[in-house]
């Protein structure tokens, strides 16, 4: 913690940017292709907050010291237990999957940091994180976090067909990419339904579970959305290609940003890298599983993703393989650039 401290005295260029995750039961595998992913294409050092069950820990610290130094040069991790600061542990760990609604809590137990991009562990960085944390300077006065909209069209979106509480906008946000403002959230005093003045992030969170319990389907994505529904003003909403999912191409294409631009960040959710309903999406997370790391970009992850995408091709989300390869090829190409310019630079000085 000293550290951390330290740290968030240094100029902002200096900083790592922190990334927090939540493991529990068999995400183990899941969370370190996520971690993979960021490392292989960020720019700047980054600091990694996992949370996880006790029985993780030492399995991550195995996995993450068997990748090589290169790498592991660029991040430092931190591994936390699960834990609640307020409200009745067991409740929050049965809200939704196994431990989601610890992210709930990351404002008041990583206090030394400053601001934090949190992540599903079944989400995938196709360009550097730098891009997504460059957000944050774009914050106005009042805004203290930004996330993605569930939908792009309100008639499929699930919020606005079956939702029975309050929720952010016409279609609700998604929590699985969530960039926060932690010291603006610490600060803050929430407009809410339960008393007439303002609550901290704290003192608003289990009473506002203990009101809606009954009516949420989506656990701590839900409380997010009532939150959000009582403070618009709070939430920076960031385009779908930052948050891109199932829902985006399953039902024909509905994500502008990502048809103009690529898939930014991939969100795997309902389980599509590990079944055959979403091909598009397991042959990404396998080529990055699979991608030794000092081999060359090109030759072992973007041509094996190409082919594996021609088998894709029957499926909707298979139909539009430039959405998904747009991004990580302009980055891979970044990548590999700044390493010929490294290398050149080094040979040219002897």
């Amino acid at each position: 913690k000293s550290g951390e401290q330290r740290r968030s005295k240094e100029p902002s260029s200096l900083q790592c940017m922190h990334l927090a995750v939540v493991a529990c039961g068999d995400r183990l595998e899941e969370t370190l292709i996520m971690l993979k992913s960021a490392v292989l294409f960020s720019n700047r050092r980054l600091c990694f907050h996992i949370f996880a069950e006790d029985s993780l820990k030492p399995e991550f610290e195995k996995k993450l010291k068997e990748w090589p130094s290169s790498y592991t040069k660029k991040f430092e991790y931190h591994i936390y237990p699960i834990t609640f600061s307020v409200g009745n542990a067991q409740e929050w760990k049965k809200l939704f999957k196994p431990c989601a609604a610890q992210r709930l809590f990351l404002p008041v137990i990583l206090k030394d940091v400053d601001s934090l991009l949190y992540v599903d562990t079944d989400v995938l960085f196709l360009r550097p994180i730098d891009d997504i944390w460059h957000i944050l300077k774009e914050f106005n006065s009042t805004q203290l976090a930004a996330m993605a909209p569930e939908h792009e069209i309100p008639k499929i979106g699930w919020y606005s067909r079956f939702a029975r509480h309050p929720y952010y906008g016409t279609t609700g946000v998604n929590s699985g990419v969530m960039l926060m403002n932690l010291t603006r959230i610490r600060n803050t005093q929430f407009k809410n339904s339960m008393i007439p003045s303002g609550l901290t992030w704290e003192e608003m969170l289990y009473p506002l579970y203990q009101k809606y319990k009954n009516y949420i389907t989506w656990g701590d994505q839900d409380l997010l959305n009532i939150i959000f529904y009582f403070n618009p003003e709070c939430l920076y909403v960031f385009p779908c290609q930052w948050n891109y999912r199932p829902d985006h191409c399953m039902y024909g294409s509905n994500c502008k940003g990502a048809e103009e631009e690529g898939v930014s960040i991939l969100h795997g959710n309902r389980g599509v890298y590990h079944d055959d309903k979403q091909p598009t999406f397991k042959a990404l997370y396998e080529v990055i599983r699979d991608f030794p790391f000092e081999d060359n970009l090109f030759q072992s992850l973007y041509y094996p993703l190409q082919s594996k995408f021609l088998d894709t091709v029957h499926t909707l989300c298979g139909r539009i393989p430039q959405v998904f390869l747009k991004q990580i090829e302009k980055t891979m190409k970044k990548v590999y650039e700044n390493r010929v310019i490294v290398y050149l630079g080094a040979n040219h000085r002897y």
